[in-house]
């Protein structure tokens, strides 16, 4: 099963996942939220058990549909597939210690820029 929680920072929309992305309603849920959030969207991933081929052609749809797609924090299993498939250079792929620093990170680069 996948859940998909909801961030917005800033300017962004952050999807945190948690669970399996996989073929089956799984892929279709994290389809469902990004298309609802817009067309850059940042998918935390440090909560991703596992990713198959459906989960990567879910990925790769959506950024084929014209969704720019950041990766965070993905754990090593997907790691390992996006270097597998080489889709590891197709996507932008950042780490941070949690949302919460990220939204730190954001909000200290929002004030110097109203400086």
């Amino acid at each position: 099963m996948l859940t998909v929680t909801v961030h917005n920072l800033a300017d962004n929309v952050i999807l945190r996942c948690h669970g399996r992305l996989v073929r089956g309603e799984e892929s279709a849920i994290l389809c469902a939220a990004v298309q609802h959030h817009g067309k850059d969207i940042v998918l935390d991933l440090s909560g991703v058990s596992a990713m198959d081929a459906a989960g990567i052609g879910a990925l790769v749809s959506l950024q084929a549909a014209g969704v720019y797609l950041k990766l965070l924090n993905p754990t090593e299993p997907v790691r390992a597939v996006l270097r597998l498939t080489g889709l590891e250079s197709v996507f932008e792929i950042n780490k941070a210690q949690s949302i919460e620093g990220l939204t730190a990170r954001v909000e200290s680069l929002s004030t110097e820029h109203r400086v």
